[in-house]
């Protein structure tokens, strides 16, 4: 497998590619990858059409869970989107934080930075931004997010312990997370973790469930749950691109198993109370040389 900054990459331009394809490719293969299959529709995803908030312009079928709807965000909330793409996840928890809230979506590629700009610009959205950068080093201050959401997007970054790490320090104290991704139980098959399309299309970057998970509590986060699990199936038709009947064989038949998991996750601390509108009302009218206190 390449190093760091070449799987960022090759991540980088094939999801430069993702966003200006049609949708219904992106859903037929692994998150997006060039490797479709014609077995099935939506091997990875989840319906995003029954979520409030939902705008099919900004839903490229590239998720695994669906991490907004676990995600506890409350009304005035702060909520960071890792790996924002379009803008789907960002404008489904717009629709849970509400106009009193902010939404911020992190993404290193620039055409989708353009894409869901021009989504939020569409819908009149003016407290959901999009900005540039590598989700394991977040262009935002500490302590600021009250909720982070992610769909399939850590299992593209080498470093995810790095990752992980991010998101403790971006969460306010008390704050949580709620992120999709793709985990493994036993070793893939060599030419499924060597090959750079499967990288991209999230297979070959998962790691395993037990150490995904460990990253997670050696960080230092507190009740830790899996909200949902489920098996991801391969189909043949994406496996012969790499394997033999044979090999495919024993790959079904094995103890691999490829998982996609919706993990929440506390930061130690207590969240500080949001003011309730009267006492913004108030706070504003007090201001110095207002007169009206």
């Amino acid at each position: 497998m390449s190093t760091s900054e070449e799987l960022k990459k090759i991540v980088r331009e094939k999801y430069s590619k993702i966003a200006e394809q049609d949708k219904a490719l992106n859903a037929s293969s692994c998150c997006g990858s060039g490797t479709s299959s014609t077995e099935v529709y939506n091997i990875m995803t989840d319906d995003y059409g029954t979520l409030e908030g939902y705008n099919a312009d900004a839903d490229l079928g590239l998720g695994c869970g669906l991490p907004t709807q676990f995600a506890k965000i409350q009304k005035g909330d702060t909520v960071i989107d890792l790996g924002s793409g379009a803008g789907n996840d960002c404008f489904i928890a717009r629709h849970e934080t509400g106009a009193t809230g902010k939404v911020i979506g992190i993404d290193f590629t620039v055409s989708m930075i353009k894409k869901a700009r021009t989504n939020a610009e569409k819908l009149g959205f003016n407290n959901v931004e999009f900005r540039e950068g590598d989700i394991d080093d977040m262009p935002v201050s500490d302590n600021i997010a009250d909720v982070i959401v992610s769909n399939c997007v850590l299992n593209l970054v080498p470093n995810k312990e790095k990752v992980i790490s991010e998101i403790y320090r971006v969460l306010k104290p008390g704050g949580h997370f709620s992120i999709s991704d793709i985990v493994l139980v036993g070793e893939l098959p060599k030419a499924l973790q060597q090959d750079a399309e499967m990288y991209a299309g999230c297979v070959a970057g998962a790691i395993q469930k037990e150490e995904y998970l460990g990253y997670i509590q050696q960080t230092g986060f507190q009740n830790i749950t899996l909200q949902k699990e489920k098996v991801i199936n391969l189909p043949d038709d994406i496996l012969k691109s790499y394997l033999s009947a044979s090999e495919i064989a024993d790959f079904k038949n094995g103890k691999t198993g490829i998982f996609s998991i919706t993990v929440y996750a506390e930061k130690a601390g207590k969240k500080p109370l949001k003011a309730t509108n009267d006492e913004v009302k108030e706070e504003a009218c007090c201001e110095p040389g207002s007169g009206c206190c």
